[in-house]
């Protein structure tokens, strides 16, 4: 895999790029356009959707065993750190050192040169009790990990509550979280262009952009900047922002969460279990985002100004 450096006015990290060559993340082609009252054809780009599963190999040394974990709809590139962010944002691995490797499998599509398959192995002696999954996980770029037993679940994870002077060590100026969202769009490199990406970025306490990360799915957003953070050491991330393109649901919380986030700032609107969730473990949810105002739905405490 080769590297790149990938900036942001606080930080320079280096990440790794396992996006394949053959495969782009958006597509070209002529599309019709209603205007003015005309209709025209006008060139155009779109962002690429493709499948991708994931197998987990785990168990101990003399035993290993093989289950498919996950098939989703995702933009091609940073499939690792989407896969290893999905492990982490459910609860199944807690660190980098409990995967020992990964490898594309299987058959690649027509045009392809690897297949559609991310094959992760688990370090020998990771616990990984599939007696604890409440499904068999299949998610879609739309709607994500649907279905679960929503806060029981969560609660058999183990996962704590930020404890009270936790809460007291994060303070955010009003003024700063007004403006999250109007620097996120400022960065993305393809949401304008194409309208068709959903994006997660991270921000430390002062405002500044840590990392970005976009996607067709917006589970798939959050799991992909989790993941590069998990994979360069900086989880967990209590001294971080996660911003968000759309709304606040709880799959999200619950992702941001496992990754260690205190606060989460959506443009749009929270659900109601998303809320109940960020309440329970002491989570900030900011909603309706804009330079003049915004809603703060959890955990007001946090926001100062």
């Amino acid at each position: 895999m080769s590297t790149k450096m990938l900036d942001s006015p606080q930080r320079k990290l280096t990440v790794a790029n396992d996006q394949p060559t053959d495969q782009a993340a958006e597509r070209k082609l002529t599309i019709t356009r209603w205007a003015d009252g005309r209709l025209t054809p006008v060139d155009d780009v779109v962002a690429v959707e493709e499948p991708l599963e994931v197998r987990v190999v785990f168990g101990t040394a003399s035993e290993r065993r093989s289950r498919s974990l996950s098939i989703t709809m995702r933009t091609p590139g940073d499939d690792y750190a989407l896969a290893v962010g999905f492990l982490l944002s459910e609860g199944l691995i807690r660190t980098v050192a409990d995967v020992a490797s990964h490898e594309f499998v299987g058959p690649p599509p027509e045009g392809h040169s690897r297949g559609n398959t991310l094959l992760i192995e688990l370090s020998p002696g990771t616990p990984f009790d599939t007696a604890k999954l409440q499904r068999h996980f299949y998610t879609t770029s739309s709607c994500g990990i649907c279905g679960k037993a929503s806060l029981d679940a969560i609660r058999a994870q183990g996962l704590t509550p930020f404890a009270p002077e936790a809460i007291d060590q994060v303070r955010l100026p009003a003024e700063i979280i007004a403006h999250l969202p109007e620097q996120l769009q400022q960065r993305l490199a393809v949401f304008w262009q194409r309208g068709g990406l959903h994006a997660a970025g991270l921000f430390d306490l002062q405002g500044q952009l840590i990392d970005l990360r976009e996607d067709v799915g917006r589970h798939n957003a959050v799991d992909k900047l989790i993941g590069r953070q998990l994979l360069a050491g900086s989880t967990p991330l209590h001294q971080s922002v996660l911003v968000v393109s759309g709304r606040a649901s709880f799959e999200l919380v619950q992702k941001a969460l496992l990754g260690g986030l205190p606060v989460m700032v959506a443009v749009g609107a929270p659900s109601s279990l998303a809320i109940e969730l960020a309440a329970e473990f002491g989570m900030t949810i900011i909603g309706f985002t804009t330079t003049n105002r915004f809603n703060i739905y959890s955990v007001p405490q946090r926001v100062v100004t």
